[in-house]
């Protein structure tokens, strides 16, 4: 009987260090919460997720955190007075890229959430951005960089989480005047260009934005191009790699489907496993 039971004891320790890291709650996922969500509500946004409190490391987001966050960068009333806007972040595999979903977020689109991550240093990351009721969704970038910083262990700067605010207001902003896609393709194309020529000069990047707007066949307004310009002297100074960049956004907005699909596969998978032990157990010793 000893024998049997450290057999027993070995084949869990066996299949224990098979699990993929993944599949331990907490050390990969975490959820970034608006402060000012009810109980209930959170619960639906765990749903959404597809995560339990069990499965994940739970953090929240308050609205003054957002405001030190978006001071001097966004309206407010862009800012609110409330932070309801709540993501979820998973750790992907080097490589993997920046992979966004959104639910009932009116304002700001995947891509730009995306883009604007990217400029943040934030990579190789599954994120769902949702809300109980539609919201704007400016406020979640603010918990989308702390999810990150909790999951990973990696501190983003002051500079980069202020460039990367910067830029999805202003994606944001002239969305409203020449297209969500227009701006979000607008702002990429000169901010990898900048970064690839490694251009310092404000001369050298007005120029660059005015070729490329004309290449998109954009019309920009002077304070437009100021407000663009302002914000690549920002990420000029951050050393962005180009190439990773472009690594990182290459999955977004494919197989979005997915995203979801992949939380609700790994959900409970620990029950599931000990579950799976217990019903051995009992067939040996009845």
């Amino acid at each position: 009987m000893k024998k049997k039971i450290m057999s027993i004891l070995l084949l869990i320790t066996l299949l224990i260090g098979t699990m993929p890291l993944a599949a331990f709650a907490g050390r990969t996922d975490v959820v970034s919460f608006g402060a000012d969500l009810s109980s209930s509500q959170q619960a639906e946004m765990l749903e959404e997720f597809g995560v339990t409190r069990d499965e994940a490391d739970i953090i929240e987001v308050t609205i003054q955190d957002v405001k030190d966050h978006l001071q001097g960068i966004a309206t407010d009333k862009q800012i609110g007075t409330k932070a309801i806007s709540s993501a979820y972040v998973r750790l992907l595999s080097d490589g993997e890229g920046i992979q966004v979903d959104t639910h009932n977020i009116t304002w700001v689109s995947d891509e730009m959430y995306a883009n604007a991550m990217a400029t943040a240093g934030v990579e190789d990351a599954q994120v769902i951005v949702a809300a109980p009721f539609k919201v704007t969704g400016t406020t979640a970038l603010t918990g989308i960089m702390e999810a990150f910083e909790t999951a990973s262990g990696k501190k983003i700067t002051k500079e980069a989480k202020n460039a990367a605010n910067e830029e999805l207001i202003i994606t944001g902003d002239m969305g409203k005047e020449i297209g969500k896609d227009e701006a979000v393709k607008l702002i990429q194309n000169v901010k990898e260009q900048i970064a690839k020529q490694d251009i310092k000069t404000p001369e050298d990047m007005r120029r660059v934005i005015l070729d490329i707007a004309k290449e998109l066949n954009i019309q920009l307004s002077d304070a437009q191009i100021d407000q663009i310009l302002s914000l690549m002297k920002k990420i000029s100074k951050l050393d962005l790699n180009v190439d990773k960049i472009s690594q990182q956004l290459e999955k977004i907005g494919a197989n979005l489907d997915v995203v979801k699909q992949t939380v609700a596969d790994n959900k409970g998978v620990i029950q599931k496993f000990l579950d799976a032990i217990s019903s051995f157990l009992r067939s040996i010793f009845g």
